[in-house]
């Protein structure tokens, strides 16, 4: 078993307790999972045996940090008011179930303004933020996610992602940090292959690299600035293997999880322990 930083998105089929043992499965002692079915607005409860029987199962794994994936249907951007106000509910039922089982971190696509109207979107989705963290208190950290930039997105860039923390109240805004995915950058426009250190240095000036908690590591189906949120094996896609092993070689970026969302084939262990395998590879020596 594995002590680092490298994990990947694992099933929470028949119950959350069941994703630590998974984890396990493909030597990784970080996970990230469903709370519920992310295509459904249904907000189940997690039961109190359940949870102690995750917090359980994880103490055995040694799973070090946990993740879960909130819902595709959340839209906080959103100028339909049923929507924004659906949306915030579950949302919330999001953060009451990563709490309940002590997840250490939720992340979140920011969401699209659907009227075209960027600034509106930013506000919205600010506001749901801020109310959401101020009714769940805990140690749960939101991490809102770089996304690929497509349509009315809000969140396909620096500025963004800026735009948004800026405006939640100081008093939670200690619990919003960033989750950059790097199959979304590249598709955003963010040359991770011609020009890693500028994509960096970009984010510090933006967001500061202290709010950097996590890594989704995605190759890209698509080109630069593509806008198209199809993911790859390692290796496998346009962004090729250098701008992954500089992750991982980066001192600033080593104790930060990196968690796969890569195609899970025929077989998910099978696929999870190959590129997790490459990844480690990347690792320098001595």
């Amino acid at each position: 078993m594995s002590s680092d930083e490298l994990g990947a998105h694992v099933s929470a089929s028949g119950g959350v307790d069941r994703a630590p043992e998974r984890a396990h499965a493909i030597e990784s002692v970080v996970l990230q999972l469903f709370t519920k079915q992310p295509s459904r607005w249904a907000e189940p409860d997690i039961d109190a045996d359940t949870r102690e029987s995750f917090r359980r199962e994880r103490r055995s794994a040694g799973i070090r940090t946990a993740v879960a994936h909130d819902s595709y249907l959340i839209n906080l951007s959103s100028p339909d008011d049923a929507l924004w106000e659906r949306s915030l509910a579950c949302f919330i039922g999001e953060l009451r179930r990563s709490t309940a089982i002590g997840l250490d971190f939720v992340v979140t696509h920011p969401g699209n303004a659907t009227d075209g109207d960027l600034e509106s979107g930013i506000a919205r989705n600010a506001e749901g933020v801020q109310r959401a963290l101020e009714l769940v208190t805990g140690s749960s950290t939101l991490l809102l996610e770089l996304t690929a930039g497509s349509g009315t997105s809000v969140g396909g860039s620096f500025d963004n992602l800026h735009a948004i923390i800026d405006r939640i109240a100081p008093e939670v805004r200690s619990r919003v940090g960033i989750c950059f995915d790097t199959c979304h950058a590249y598709a955003t426009g963010y040359d991770l292959v011609g020009d890693f250190p500028g994509v960096f240095r970009a984010f510090d000036d933006a967001l500061g690299l202290d709010r950097l908690l996590l890594f989704h590591m995605n190759d890209s189906k698509g080109d630069l600035g593509s806008k198209r949120d199809r993911h790859a094996h390692i290796g496998e896609g346009r962004l090729g293997e250098t701008p992954f092993r500089k992750i991982i070689e980066d001192e600033r970026f080593m104790e930060i999880p990196k968690i796969l969302e890569t195609p899970k084939d025929d077989d998910p262990v099978v696929a999870d322990l190959r590129n997790l395998r490459l990844l480690r590879s990347f690792r320098p020596r001595g």
